[in-house]
């Protein structure tokens, strides 16, 4: 029922495996992922900073010691997002003028993917400050969606999705805060886990522009934005979860049939397509025949529109830093802890309603992929069943998650028709704060379910 992959090369996990079995050596497992690189990146331009020879470098240096029982990731080549520090290599976060920075150290978060076993062998693209569900930018150019090179791949981890829906790598590590996880993964056909706020450090994430001053030390993680994992499988995922995560992270263990499921179809203000909701309809349906219990409508569901509103604006304050928004007014210290206050009484809410339910099924976003434009999407609207839609209001779907800092698995579930192209489609299943194990584990069950 999944939309079809497009590639059959290994994922993480297995190509960890058949290294350890010497079927298959690092700089072999590198030299493969280089070569898929050059067949398919000129097309579709998913690779914005190469690191190939220091990839190889790692590789041959790797193979002169038996793999360690805490490297699950031996000699796997990865990528990660443009925007992650990675040792000598340019982040310019799509800045011509910012393409002077260097970054002097890893990122914690790549410096924890190599102690596992990972080699990096480049980042990948994204659009100008991480703003956009398109991944384009005037240093690195455009990335395509690998499905169908006239639509976006998603954003702002786009590049990330593309060269794992494409098979150039098996994972990848990108970041979230209005989608650019989940919507990528929903865009491109594969999986993406949108993290707990704080459970992946995000040191060493930090804009090139800061980044460069003298003395700059990065001493704290920004508000609702989070690192997450790409794959092209669920296991993978949970993997890439479990070596980011800060804290140790534990299963319920509980049986999918056995759990109580909100399915969250409608949004005010952010009606949704049909060519998402057709798909949508059809898992939910064949999820009830597999004896999963789903109900439709619920007391304890947040104030979904207050939400949004919140969440918008902490949002735009966070990624401007608290600079004037477009109409000249600047939040003050006491507009910034209303919307603490806010997000607090967000979370309470949630947390009552996962007394209730185990967990909660929603799409990624109102659309599949969108059509190269321009400009950021943002400024203007999308097409949303032969209506224009004000873009941000499709935000709703990832606020959904991000402003309770909950996490989010999205999993590919079928196809759909959207502005004459058939796309692929997502779904994704929200959890209570920390069970980010459990969203993954219940969106494989799901998807065993669709599958069979």
């Amino acid at each position: 029922m999944a939309y079809p992959q497009l590639t059959d090369k290994p994922g993480a996990l297995e190509t960890a495996a058949a290294i350890r079995a010497g079927r298959l050596s690092p700089h072999e497992a590198v030299d493969a992922a280089i070569v898929r690189i050059s067949k398919l990146d000129a097309e579709i331009n998913a690779l914005a900073v190469p690191d190939f020879d220091r990839a190889y470098e790692t590789a041959r240096e790797m193979e002169r010691h038996a793999p360690g029982p805490d490297q699950p990731l031996y000699g796997v080549p990865m990528t990660v997002k443009e925007s992650f520090d990675v040792e000598g290599l340019q982040s310019c976060w799509g800045h011509e003028r910012l393409t002077d920075y260097i970054a002097p150290r890893d990122a914690e978060l790549v410096s924890r993917l190599k102690s596992a076993g990972a080699i990096i062998i480049g980042k990948t693209n994204v659009p100008v400050d991480l703003q956009d569900w398109q991944s384009f930018n005037p240093v690195y150019g455009r990335t395509t969606n690998p499905h169908n090179a006239d639509r976006s791949p998603g954003g702002s981890s786009g590049g990330g999705a593309a060269a794992v829906a494409s098979g150039m790598v098996p994972c990848e590590f990108g970041t979230d805060i209005g989608g650019s996880v989940r919507v990528p993964a929903h865009f491109s056909g594969i999986w993406g886990h949108k993290t707990t706020w704080g459970l992946v450090s995000k040191r060493g994430h930090d804009h090139p522009q800061m980044a460069r001053r003298e003395g700059f030390v990065a001493a704290h993680d920004g508000v609702l934005s989070i690192a997450g994992p790409m794959a092209r499988n669920a296991a993978d995922l949970a993997l890439l979860t479990q070596i980011g995560a800060m804290v140790p992270l534990r299963r319920t263990e509980k049986r999918l049939r056995d759990c109580r499921i909100l399915a969250v179809m409608e949004f005010p203000g952010s009606p949704i397509d049909a060519s998402v909701a057709e798909p949508t309809e059809a898992a939910i349906a064949r999820l009830e025949s597999g004896g999963v219990t789903i109900e439709r409508t619920s007391d304890p569901l947040p104030d979904l529109a207050r939400q949004h509103s919140d969440y918008l604006r902490m949002m735009n304050i966070a990624m401007a830093r608290g600079a004037p928004a477009r109409d000249g007014k600047r939040a003050s210290a006491t507009d910034w802890f209303d919307l603490l206050d806010a997000q607090a009484a967000s979370e309470f809410a949630w947390a009552k309603l996962f007394e209730r339910y185990d967990f909660v099924i929603a799409p990624p976003a109102p659309v599949l992929a969108i059509p190269h434009l321009d400009k950021s999407v943002f400024r203007g609207t999308v097409r949303v069943n032969g209506e224009d839609m004000r873009a941000g209001s499709a935000l709703t779907w990832a606020g959904l998650a991000t402003f309770p800092n909950l996490p989010s698995t999205v999993l590919p579930i079928g196809q759909g028709t959207y502005e004459g192209a058939v796309l692929p489609c997502g779904m994704q299943v929200i959890g209570p704060r920390w069970s980010d194990l459990d969203c993954i584990a219940a969106a494989e069950t799901m998807a065993t379910i669709l599958h069979s």
